[in-house]
């Protein structure tokens, strides 16, 4: 419930507090005090649209402030918790403030957060109707939700339930989608694969071959070097032709140094070197002998090496810069060949899964469907015995629910039917008005006049109320194109309205406001300059004097009272705090 008002700069107004309280509030005024920029204020704080155009001429910002009381409102002190904002006293204070310059800042419990979590914040407390929301009424989707609203929790649930599968199902479409629109591009790259894999595997590379062959080919293409160099090594180390050599050198070393060694320590340690370099000498001599044995011309081996390293390097410069990336490639290209080859299975799988959530989809749209026409009879009842009330006796109301036929796939099968479906279900809801006997119920857009229509939406949300959709109505001008005894009863379900929930209305018409519990006067002054207008609750002397001018145009018109003190008298025991 909203306990106060705080607008400053806002329109024609420049300082108001307006305190309000339980039951029904009326707001009236003279054409162009300001009563508008009352709801305007509202519209605010419920994270509307700001337009700088209502900054108060000479002022460099509008705000607007609303202390809310949510108790009994958990959600909304948890959201209020989940922005940053503060709770006290089970009550939390919303603002809003538009530059002139046209930037928009909101606050929600103190803290500064965005307008759409404003929006998010207060939109649960309020519900605002206005010409406007006349002209939501006869969207086919505003009446959708307005029966979805009455028919309460079992159905909100049902259709969380469906909006759920149906996402499941759009998100199952796209993927089987992307996987048959592609499958020649799949194809393509599955074919790629293929011929890859196959030269791979042609070749089978081994990890580390790259080096060792080309250190094989590096000993073929020069074995006639290395084997001449060997020889001669051999030849220098140890002469089989009686030549000079470095073993006997080493012996003639050993030769002098054994024959001084009982002399010297010193000389018997280096002759001593001199033996291990005797047997180092004639080891190497051996290994090259050795090598030299077995270094061999082999044209065909040396042609088959370089022809392994041709192909080597073919698989490298299309599939890794080494050997080794190339077994990388080869392993990742294997699976994924495997996804590609398994697309005929997954589509089918796919095609499975889809015909089993397109039954469980179309299950839920069915007892969807169920719920809404019972909800729709009950709701076609009360709201033509609230039109009974609004001085429409013999309107007749008739919700149809109704759904379109279309052949499958695009349709959904919903009991033995295929039904055009989307994100609520498979049902079109129209609210059908026979404004008097012997008429047959009509479409809204054709069956109701302005004043009509401003009582239809009226009567369906007094039905709602008792859902306890929102703890607090505002109604701007509803009441337009009514008077005489309509506005009569258009007070009096207001304030039965009043009764379950908090009612702001602002209206020109004093058979409403007279059922109001507190009276609100929205007055203008001008001080030659500028004009300003203010918010007043109006005592009862006060209000005496303002349904007077509402009823002949003059607030001490003694008829005017008289007539005044009598509508006051009428409305009095239907008061929501009488």
């Amino acid at each position: 419930m909203i306990e106060e008002i705080r607008i400053g700069s806002l329109g024609v107004i420049d300082s108001s507090v307006l305190e309000l309280g339980p039951g029904l509030t009326a707001i009236t005024g003279e054409t162009g005090a300001g009563k508008t920029m009352v709801v305007t204020a509202l519209g605010l704080l419920l994270g509307g649209r700001a337009d700088s155009g209502a900054v108060r001429s000479g002022s460099r910002q509008a705000r607007v402030e609303g202390v809310v009381r949510i108790s009994g409102l958990p959600a909304v002190a948890e959201a209020v918790a989940e922005v940053g904002g503060e709770v006290e006293d089970d009550r939390v204070l919303l603002a809003r403030t538009v530059a002139a310059e046209g930037r928009s800042r909101a606050f929600v419990g103190g803290a500064s957060v965005p307008v759409a979590r404003l929006a998010e914040v207060s939109n649960p407390l309020v519900a605002v109707h206005g010409q406007s929301d006349q002209h939501r009424l006869l969207q086919p989707r505003a009446q959708r939700d307005a029966l979805d609203r009455f028919a309460g929790e079992e159905l909100a649930v049902l259709l969380a339930q469906y909006r759920a599968e149906h996402t499941a199902l759009q998100a199952l479409e796209r993927e089987l989608r992307e996987v048959t629109t592609h499958a020649r591009d799949r194809a393509r790259e599955a074919d790629l694969l293929r011929f890859g894999l196959g030269e791979v595997e042609a070749v089978a590379p081994q990890p580390g071959e790259d080096d060792d062959l080309a250190a094989e080919e590096g000993r073929l293409g020069h074995a006639d070097t290395l084997r001449t160099a060997a020889e001669q090594a051999r030849e220098a180390l140890s002469s089989e032709v009686g030549s000079p050599d470095a073993l006997g050198a080493v012996a003639a070393a050993r030769g002098a140094l054994d024959g001084v060694r009982e002399h010297d320590p010193e000389a018997a340690a280096l002759a001593d070197r001199v033996v291990e370099l005797t047997y180092l000498l004639s080891d190497v001599a051996a290994d090259v002998a050795s090598y030299a044995s077995r270094v061999e011309v082999d044209p065909q081996r040396l042609a088959a090496v370089s022809e392994r390293r041709a192909a080597l390097t073919a698989l490298t410069r299309k599939y890794g810069d080494t050997l080794e990336e190339v077994l990388a490639w080869s392993t990742t290209a294997a699976t994924r060949l495997l996804e590609l080859d398994g697309d005929d299975e997954r589509v089918e799988a796919l095609r499975a899964q889809r015909g089993e959530l397109r039954a469980r989809l179309g299950d839920l749209a069915g007892r969807l469907s169920a719920a809404r026409v019972e909800a729709a009879t009950r709701l076609a009842g009360q709201v033509t015995e609230e039109l009974a009330h609004l001085a429409m006796p013999h309107a007749r109301v008739r919700i149809e629910v109704r759904q379109t036929e279309m052949a499958e796939p695009a349709g959904l099968p919903v009991e033995g039917r295929a039904l055009r479906f989307g994100s609520s279900g498979v049902d079109e809801v129209e609210f059908l008005l026979a404004a008097n006997s012997g008429l047959e119920p009509r479409a809204l857009h054709k069956g109701a006049s302005g004043g009509e229509l401003s009582r239809v939406m009226l009567a369906v949300e007094v039905s709602l109320a008792a859902t306890g959709s929102v703890p607090t109505f505002v109604f701007d001008e509803v009441d337009a194109g009514v008077g005489g005894a309509a506005a009569v009863e258009i007070g009096r379900r207001l304030a039965a309205l009043a009764h379950r929930a908090q009612v702001l209305v602002v209206t020109h018409l004093p058979q409403v406001a007279a059922f109001a519990d507190r009276h609100v006067l929205v007055e203008k002054s001008h001080d030659g300059t500028i004009t300003s207008s203010g918010l007043t609750v109006l005592d009862d002397e006060a209000r005496e004097r303002e349904l007077s001018r509402m009823l002949a145009g003059q607030s001490e018109s003694d008829t005017g009272l008289a007539h005044a003190r009598e509508l006051l008298e009428v409305a009095g025991p239907a008061r929501a705090l009488a």
